[in-house]
């Protein structure tokens, strides 16, 4: 008997694990242009740093046309997502560390599980919901609403982005179908970029000098997190690369440190671990079945 070839998995993980740290990266730098520019023009920028690369992989893995032949109604839904998933996180990412800003946009796949029952008809059973409400809450801990707590409008407004992530994902069930996953990104950042610049245009600031390097690397780093996530699900099972997206947070904490010398404190982490903990559980109780990951914003 031949032994099982374990390459394609192991492949998966390190893919799995680049993805994350690349999106970790961008995600850095976003913080850095919140810093100096409106949340609207960080997220015009952010679709237009990594839109030429992102299309002339699509142009050399399929070509034009699936391009075009897309469903447009869940396009356009799926770009007024982006457009406030990526501006509610960029306000929250200058306002919080990254570390705080990922342990409540965990929650995401918690509202992807309760948003597929009443818009895919999914069954979900009761220790599924009740993984979801000790999930919430896991973000309660984290946002300590009594007291001198962390609930703020930013606090809030990585819950809004974790949402619109959520209802992106669904919408990727459905156009995935039809539609290729390329279509799909090109047509989030092209839309995201001309929706966010457009709101963003009349207190529009020029881009500082030192500034466009910052730009470009998220330009670069997005494009190849988005190639290593696409070959990650493409070669391994989600229910094995799916809990890697949660090592974000060990990348929060690097770069929050390293950048901004700054470490989340116990109640953060007790928060982060509650919530990990019940994305775990969910993704167990799915196992086995059909995964789509939805690009990252």
């Amino acid at each position: 008997m031949t032994e099982p070839n374990h390459a394609p998995h192991s492949r998966a993980v390190w893919l799995m694990l680049a993805a994350v740290g690349l999106f970790a990266l961008m995600d850095a730098g976003l913080k850095l242009l919140s810093a100096h520019y409106l949340p609207f023009q960080v997220a015009a920028l952010r679709g237009l740093a990594s839109l030429p690369l992102v299309l002339m992989w699509a142009l050399f893995t399929q070509g034009w046309r699936p391009l075009l032949r897309v469903r447009w109604p869940l396009h356009l839904l799926r770009g007024v997502l982006g457009v406030g998933m990526m501006a509610s996180f960029v306000y929250a990412l200058k306002r919080l560390p990254l570390s705080t800003a990922y342990s409540i946009f965990f929650v995401a796949p918690l509202l992807i599980t309760a948003l597929s029952v009443p818009i895919l008809g999914e069954k979900v059973g009761p220790r599924r919901w009740t993984a979801i409400a000790v999930g919430l809450l896991g973000v309660l801990v984290v946002l300590r609403p009594t007291g001198a707590g962390m609930l703020s409008l930013a606090g809030l407004a990585v819950l809004l982005a974790a949402a619109g992530y959520a209802v992106s994902a669904i919408t990727v069930r459905v156009l995935a179908r039809t539609d290729s996953n390329q279509a799909m990104v090109v047509w989030l950042l092209a839309l995201m970029a001309l929706g966010a610049g457009s709101l963003a245009w009349p207190s529009w600031r020029p881009l500082q000098a030192e500034h466009a390097w910052i730009v470009a690397g998220i330009g670069v780093v997005g494009t190849l997190g988005q190639f290593a996530i696409t070959e990650a699900f493409r070669h391994g099972e989600a229910s094995l690369i799916a809990p890697l997206e949660y090592s974000a947070l060990l990348w929060g904490v690097a770069l929050d440190l390293a950048l901004w010398g700054v470490l989340p404190d116990g109640v953060t982490w007790l928060g982060a671990a509650i919530i990990i903990g019940s994305g775990l559980y969910l993704l167990h109780r799915e196992k086995g079945k059909p995964h789509l990951e939805a690009e990252h914003p």
